[in-house]
């Protein structure tokens, strides 16, 4: 039986990825808006959106966690994606990690989503994990995700380039989180 997520915040409910999430992670990953900082290009069709969706669930049975599916209580409508992930591409000669992301549909941006469901995520790898840090990456120039990983409480460690861009390298310890 695969592993079931189902976390509540004031106005998102955060869950495992599911087949049927298919044709809206197409629309997220088909908008070259969406993809502006990623370094990758965008997908546009949905076999290669139902094999991520197939490795994603296999990130939760191996590493007990994974990107989830955003849900917008009011509307029952897929917002994006949230949560941690466990990191193995290495980068800068940093050891694995768990990683904090979001990716969120454009008619969703500037709502609050992405810190709400960020905070969420971050609860859940410090009380529920027992992790003691989470890390982040974000491209120097989306102002909005920086904005997002401060906001929650994340410190900016370093910058570093990689081929989709210069990065900065964000970290919280669960201390910190306890008393931001």
């Amino acid at each position: 039986m695969p592993l079931t997520f189902h976390i509540e915040t004031e106005r998102l409910i955060l869950r495992e990825f599911r087949l049927e999430d298919d044709e809206a992670l197409l629309a997220l990953d088909s908008d070259p808006e969406v993809h502006r900082y990623l370094g990758n290009n965008t997908i546009h069709d949905i076999e290669t959106i139902r094999r991520m969706i197939l490795q994603v669930q296999v990130q939760y049975e191996t590493n007990g966690i994974g990107r989830w599916i955003i849900i917008e209580k009011a509307t029952n409508n897929v917002v994006g994606w949230t949560g941690l992930k466990y990191e193995t591409l290495l980068f800068d000669q940093q050891n694995k990690y768990y990683d904090l992301g979001y990716r969120l549909l454009r008619k969703y941006w500037g709502k609050g989503f992405a810190t709400e469901s960020a905070i969420a995520s971050l609860e859940y790898g410090f009380k529920k994990m027992q992790l003691d840090e989470i890390s982040a990456l974000a491209h120097i120039q989306n102002t909005d995700s920086n904005k997002v990983l401060r906001k929650v409480g994340m410190q900016l460690i370093k910058q570093f380039d990689v081929g989709t861009g210069p990065l900065y390298y964000y970290r919280i310890t669960k201390d910190d989180w306890k008393t931001r």
